[in-house]
């Protein structure tokens, strides 16, 4: 009987694929890449057209060992890697590792890891696909020649260890963006009113908000909220109108790469990491009793929503048992993106629907089981009716003012009877339903209160996602590796969910803004996708992007390394001394930033925190302001006298007084703004 071989990338998925198929088929892993460019150099040959020089991966010389051996025992072998470019690469590698004969040799895909997707697959063998290894081969290069032709000038001017990356110089002008949007942001004061009504045969008020004179009017002032307080409290109420109409909250699409790690970070608390990783373990199998070995979702790097029709029929004939047949949809919604999508493959979704979270939780860790629920719950939602919701709307005029109140109830659950996420939980509003047109109502209170406009928020690992998805920025599988780059090189430091700027990511993006404009510039980088994408096509040769790219690279490169000057992180002499030696400290520089050690190491180990002044006096306690950081290295202001002293502030103060309260102006950029948020005072500071 003819021995098959099949080669795939991990372990899990060998084993898991190993138990749908006979004896006559063996399958083996090469634990991911066999071959790759050398790490101690660029490893493209600029005078033959810039062809990459592949090597084998060290350590991986007995593997490939071993899998030689295996191939001259088969008859056939199937290449069975990954359904996306990186796979297509990995199997081409492989080809040329192990010196396959292409007569016996076929490349197969799968979305999902299960008995019917593998017998398939099987029957529909192919050819390598060239122009998918080619648009991997045209990534691999791009990034090769941007990290390894800026990162050794980042080494030169800054510091050794830097490293500067296509899509992760981009993703940190971002947040290099967002961060002077925040510290530039000047809040702005507003009022909200409140107004209680007593509505009868009902215990608890009818809660209305300010709306307007009638018309739509924002309170920006004390003054003016006081002056309509005082125009209101003798006034009759009545209501203006009254209406009731019905809303419609349509289904969730199934989950893509980014939807599905958006989620996690909101739903579960995953880093994009995290993600990822567990989502890979579904993916590959896990052992679930009763069923041996299988793979719980289809394969996690997408940006497709579409869904087989297999799957569909499935999950419509799950819904009607389950949940009624009056629940399912008709047809599917689809995504809202005019940007291509990579559609080889379907969105995420379980492998098998009637598998539900309560039959695997036993067999699966606590991740795991929640990661296989948000993705269930949400596949079988997107099968499911809009839920409807009944709304009423109230319009209450008195004194020459309106205010109104709103509420919602469901009345017919659809989707939301399996999946909710934070957007779709609503309180319902009793109190309106007792309410009548024309009707008059008592006022029992008013509420005022004062409100400052919030700066734009900083950049999550999720929202960052959204971000890089929406600009077109790099593919499905980049993203998690992206940020956990930039937190690793300390370029950004996470704190809570956060995504701050480091001191040492500044000076990065800094460089990368004046001396690489093009490289971190968004939309070159969308374009670049585009063109990755046309290779993947068949309708652009890769070499030619690479031949088109290089040259203004190297120029680019060249005119920095004249232009650049040298910045010196140098051991600053401070007039700290050395309690065990004597001698006057340095500053030095590690992985969280500054830090004061002694002159004579190693003979003398003595280190100490840095904290830079910046010549503003404490208002508290007269002590000095000094720059601090927290644990996460996010910058902060705070007194030297701390814990004695608490006066802390994430903006720069700028020594002055505020002439209204006393307290610190803080610096923001053209105007000084009082720290003090119940204070509005704002001064232009002089154009000089």
């Amino acid at each position: 009987m003819a021995k098959n071989l099949i080669i795939v990338e991990s372990p899990a998925k060998s084993k898991t694929i190993k138990k749908f198929l006979g004896k006559n088929y063996e399958v083996v892993a090469s634990n991911g890449h066999v071959r790759d460019m050398p790490k101690s150099q660029m490893g493209i040959d600029m005078d033959h057209d810039f062809e990459p020089r592949y090597i084998t991966i060290r350590g991986k010389g007995e593997l490939l060992a071993g899998l030689r051996k295996e191939v001259k025992k088969a008859d056939k072998i199937y290449l069975a890697t990954d359904p996306d470019r990186e796979g297509e690469a990995i199997s081409w590698h492989l080809c040329q590792a192990l010196k396959l004969d292409p007569k016996k040799t076929s490349r197969i895909t799968f979305n999902e890891i299960t008995k019917n997707a593998v017998r398939q697959a099987l029957k529909q063998s192919r050819d390598i696909d060239m122009d998918l290894v080619d648009a991997q081969q045209a990534r691999r290069v791009l990034d090769r020649m941007v990290g390894y032709s800026i990162s050794p000038l980042l080494w030169d001017k800054v510091k050794r260890g830097l490293s500067a990356g296509r899509v992760q110089s981009v993703a940190l002008r971002i947040i290099a963006d967002r961060e002077r949007e925040i510290e530039a942001f000047i809040p702005k004061e507003y009022w909200s009113l409140e107004a209680h009504f007593a509505v009868s045969g009902v215990k608890k008020p009818l809660v209305a908000k300010y709306y307007g004179d009638p018309e739509k009017k924002e309170i920006s002032s004390k003054e003016d909220v006081e002056r309509i307080v005082a125009e209101l409290q003798d006034a009759s109420y009545r209501i203006a109108s009254i209406k009731r109409r019905e809303r419609m909250k349509k289904p969730p699409l199934p989950f893509t790469t980014s939807t599905l790690q958006q989620e996690c970070s909101k739903q579960l608390n995953f880093a994009t990491r995290k993600t990822m990783q567990v989502a890979q373990q579904l993916y590959e199998g896990v052992a679930v009793k009763g069923h041996g070995t299988i793979g719980l979702i289809t394969y996690l790097r997408t940006d497709s929503t579409r869904i087989s029709e297999e799957a569909d029929a499935a999950c419509r004939e799950f819904i009607a048992e389950n949940y009624g047949s009056e629940n399912i949809i008709e047809g599917a919604g689809t995504a809202k993106n005019t940007k291509k999508i990579q559609d080889a493959h379907e969105a995420i979704r379980p492998t098998y629907v009637e598998l539900t979270p309560a039959q695997v939780k036993a067999s699966l860790s606590r991740d795991q089981f929640r990661l296989y629920q948000l993705i269930w719950k949400r596949f079988v939602a997107s099968r499911m009716h809009a839920a409807r919701y009944e709304t009423i709307s109230v319009k209450i005029d008195g004194g020459g003012h309106r205010f109104t109140s709103a509420g919602s109830k469901l009345v017919f659950p659809g989707f939301m009877a399996v999946y909710q996420s934070d957007e779709d939980k609503e309180e319902a509003n009793a109190v309106l339903a007792k309410l009548k047109e024309d009707s008059t109502l008592q006022i029992e209170k008013l509420e005022k209160e004062q409100h400052f406009t919030q700066p734009p928020a900083h950049y999550t690992e999720a929202s960052l996602v959204k971000a890089l998805e929406e600009l077109g920025i790099g593919r499905p599988s980049t993203y998690a590796p992206t940020i956990s780059t930039l937190i690793s090189r300390r370029y950004v430091a996470k704190e809570q969910k956060n995504l701050y700027l480091s001191d040492l990511g500044e000076i990065v993006n800094r460089i990368m803004v004046t001396s690489f404009p093009g490289i971190v510039d968004v939309n070159f980088t969308a374009t670049m996708e585009a063109l990755l994408d046309s290779v993947a096509d068949g309708a652009v040769e890769w070499k030619t992007i690479i031949r088109n790219f290089y040259p203004d690279l190297q120029e680019s490169v060249s005119r920095a390394g004249e232009a650049l000057e040298k910045i010196e992180i140098e051991d600053e002499v401070t007039d700290v001394l050395c309690e065990f030696c004597g001698k006057n400290m340095v500053i030095k520089y590690g992985p969280h930033g500054k830090f004061l050690a002694c002159p004579g190491f190693p003979e003398c180990r003595n280190t100490k925190p840095y904290y830079e002044k910046i010549g503003v006096t404490c208002p508290k306690c007269g002590g000095e302001i000094v720059i601090k950081k927290t644990q996460k290295g996010r910058r902060y202001y705070g007194c030297e006298n701390n814990p004695e002293c608490d006066v802390m502030t994430w903006q720069r103060p700028s020594g002055e007084k505020c002439p209204n309260c006393g307290g610190m102006l803080l610096d923001k950029g053209k105007k000084l703004v009082c720290a003090d948020n119940t204070c509005s005072t704002i001064i232009e500071k002089p154009k000089s």
